[in-house]
């Protein structure tokens, strides 16, 4: 994940109604009518059944394997997949989706005797309670989003992990690895379970994104006796996917970036810069890979057109317009010294530069090497891109105010008057967690970190006092926040407010700096996550309890999960992360680990004052925070000037901004396969072939992500790690090499011509 990323989430368009549910899922003694108390939100009353069987079992042995294994299964895939060039983010749709044949095929053969456990009194357990039921499934579904990172992938502080070893060849312990990355994940439950009650019991905070789920849920249980079932669609192009990614995964991976324009002109370093879609503006390049479809921007199956085209526009706009003019029109900062698109850092003379030589044996900048070393540069696209990432965090806060400001006020107003809907009242029949449990969790927790932070301070160099400043901002933000993604399904981050803060305050120590970014971001973002998780459980009648206890137990599995496979990678794959020292080929180059790093850099080592304040070369890029603040009074404006034009509120800024600044590490070629396989799919499929794309498209994405995973974890274990490998053309890469040269006059790099 990009370092100054936005994380921004938007929902696909919901499902219609579904037509019936299975006859387990009603009680038909306990059915409320669905005109008392019914919910206030249309699109909640379309999706959400108004039924509940409160005597479904969902402690079932069923739940606990297929939960846990998917959990584990899922942590390792996504830290396995987010060291390579093109990391893949394996999401709980996956999970959902597979485990329905699997769960009703152990409630077949599963024995139905039942037995009791010494200690556990007289109540009788069964391996088979029953035919596998929705509550279970959805309980499967959210040990899977724990082994997803809520679909964020890898827990976030494996990246700290990461540079201290792989960039930085520094030493952190196992143990302190082990500690940071489950209180980073786990802080922010315990002030977000203490929330619910405003964000998760009233009917008016919705939450978008868990409609998809109940619309996916629904429909998967409903009877299916068409010739094509939705089961026999997933097989099948799970068996495609699985076999074709041998191609891109070992026999041909020039097919996962096709840029022709490099071939039609191998000697131009022009062109080769204008067609690279791995490390240049990328015009006509494609990819058959679905790793580079769905990296970075997730898959484009399940994201709304409208949403498509805001991407589309922001892409565009920066690539095609603004890229052309700063660097071949301006020479901006100097860009036609450095290559035109590299998430590296640079010396003046567009060298790689050399960041070891900075860090003194304290771990903390050297000053008079950097003085004699000179100042940071980077390349006219990453200079850009964090100009972008200023202006789409202060453009989400001013288009929620503007466009959604109104309603968020009365919806609060009603969540603390209105009266309970009938979601709300069914759920009143489960056992509720004592806030006792948030207060242990949070305090434990607490307790842990400061226990890092004081007795490990050496390795991750952030005092008690900057840890308890992270939570404290994260708490703050929490509920506002949760507000927002509840009402609008936007979610800002804070990761770059958070460097830039501690930049400012505590200087010249970069994993101080990205350990208060972790702390601060991701424990809200993490509260985030588990408020809208019970959110889904409260649609779905999912017992308080169970729900609390397989969010944490998830969590804890999945980080030790994750900074397992992180360590055993880091410890056995030779030069990882060091993208100039692999084979041309290799795919474990780590780019987001490596803007990751850039970060800890830009603003832990150096510090923003020495890159973006006055004694740094990029103080202009202030200016973009004025501008993202600036931008939606303009929309909003043209809004209220031209009130019949419906296309106008569907320009939606922090999308527009904040999905190209994934870039870097994302590339041109990442964006311009997801822009069009989401135009296919979510415009012309959807609009002329709607009930195909109801029933099979979210499959569809599921099992395409499910065989890429396989295939790509059995050719690692395979062939891999035997190191056998095939050398052809077809293996080295997209074949322009010159695209990452620097134009400037007298400016010299490997392999590139002289000007």
């Amino acid at each position: 994940m990009a370092s100054h990323e936005m994380e921004i989430e938007i929902a696909p368009p919901n499902a219609s109604k579904s037509k019936s549910v299975t006859g387990n899922q009603e009680d038909e003694d306990d059915n409320v009518d669905e005109n008392d108390d019914v919910s206030p939100v249309e699109q909640v009353r379309l999706t959400v059944s108004n039924h509940d069987n409160p005597t479904l079992p969902v402690y079932t042995f069923r739940m606990w394997f297929l939960g846990l294994f998917s959990c584990v299964v899922l942590s390792f895939l996504n830290t396995f997949f987010a060291y390579r060039t093109e990391p893949l983010v394996i999401s709980m749709i996956s999970v959902q989706v597979a485990t329905l044949p699997i769960g009703r095929f152990m409630a077949k053969v599963l024995p139905e005797t039942k037995f009791r456990i010494p200690g556990f009194g007289e109540r009788e357990l069964s391996l088979n309670p029953g035919p596998f039921n929705m509550k279970e499934h959805v309980l499967i579904s959210i040990f899977a989003n724990a082994g997803a990172g809520f679909g964020s992938g890898a827990a976030y502080a494996i990246s700290i992990v990461d540079i201290i070893k792989a960039f930085y060849h520094r030493k952190i312990s196992f143990l302190a690895s082990w500690i940071l990355v489950i209180t980073t994940q786990v802080l922010g439950y315990g002030w977000a379970g203490i929330l619910r009650k405003f964000v998760v019991d009233p009917a008016e905070m919705w939450w978008p994104s868990s409609l998809v789920q109940v619309s996916l849920f629904r429909a998967m249980h409903e009877k299916d006796n068409t010739r094509m079932s939705r089961g026999k669609f997933f097989l099948i192009a799970l068996i495609s996917s699985f076999s074709w990614y041998v191609f891109p995964g070992y026999l041909f991976p020039t097919l996962s970036s096709i840029s022709w324009v490099c071939w039609a002109f191998p000697n131009s370093v022009t062109a080769q810069q204008i067609g690279s879609g791995m490390h240049g503006l990328g015009l006509g390049s494609f990819g058959l890979d679905w790793s580079v479809i769905a990296s970075y921007l997730g898959s484009p199956l399940i994201t709304p057109f409208f949403a498509i085209v805001n991407v589309f526009v922001g892409y565009f706009l920066l690539m095609y317009v603004l890229m052309p003019i700063s660097y071949w029109g301006y020479n901006v900062y100097d860009a036609k010294t450095f290559p035109i698109f590299s998430s590296h850092l640079f010396n003046s003379q567009g060298q790689i530069y050399n960041v070891s030589g900075i860090v003194n044996d304290k771990f903390e900048l050297d000053i008079p090497t950097y003085e004699q070393q000179g100042r940071i540069y980077l390349s006219m696209f990453f200079s850009v891109s964090y100009g972008i990432g200023f202006a789409a965090i202060i453009s989400t806060l001013t288009h929620v105010a503007l466009f959604n400001g109104r309603d968020i006020y009365q919806q609060i107003q009603a969540s603390t008057k209105g009266k309970q809907d009938i979601h709300t009242r069914l759920m009143q029949k489960y056992k509720a967690i004592p806030n006792w449990w948030f207060h242990l969790m949070l305090a434990g927790s607490l307790i842990l970190s400061l226990v890092l932070c004081i007795f490990m301070k050496d390795q991750v160099q952030m005092p008690w006092w900057g840890l308890i400043f992270a939570a404290f901002l994260a708490l703050i933000f929490t509920l506002p926040i949760s507000i927002i993604t509840a009402t609008t399904n936007v979610s800002p981050g804070l990761n770059i407010i958070t460097e830039y803060i501690m930049g400012v305050i505590y200087p010249g120590r970069p994993i101080a700096n990205v350990c208060f970014k972790t702390y601060g971001y991701i424990s809200m973002s993490q509260a985030v996550s588990f408020l809208s998780d019970f959110k889904l459980g409260h649609y779905m009648k999912i017992p308080t309890r169970a729900m609390f206890v397989v969010q944490f137990i998830g969590t804890i599995i999945a980080g030790t999960v994750n900074i397992g496979v992180a360590w055993w990678l880091l410890t056995t794959i030779e030069n990882i992360c060091q993208d100039q020292l692999l084979p041309p080929n290799s795919p474990w180059t780590c780019p987001g680990d490596r803007v990751f790093y850039d970060a800890s850099v830009i603003w832990g080592l150096v510090g923003p004052k020495r890159i973006f304040g006055t004694m740094g070369n990029y103080s202009a890029l202030n200016w973009f925070f004025l501008g993202g603040a600036l931008g939606p009074f303009l929309v909003w404006g043209l809004h209220k000037a031209f009130p019949n034009q419906k296309w106008i509120p569907l320009i939606n800024l922090p999308v527009l901004l904040g999905a190209t600044a994934a870039m870097p590490p994302a590339t041109a070629v990442n964006f311009n396969c997801w822009i069009v396989f989401g135009t296919v799919f979510n415009y012309f499929i959807f609009k002329y072939r709607k009930n195909w794309w109801q029933r099979y498209n979210y499959v569809l994405s599921a099992a395409l992500d499910a065989g890429l995973a396989f295939m790509g974890v059995l050719l690692y274990f395979t062939l891999t790690m035997e190191e056998r490998t095939i050398d052809w053309w077809g293996t080295a890469g997209e074949h322009c090499d010159l695209a990452s040269c620097p134009t400037a006059p007298g400016i010299t790099a490997d392999g590139c011509p002289a000007y």
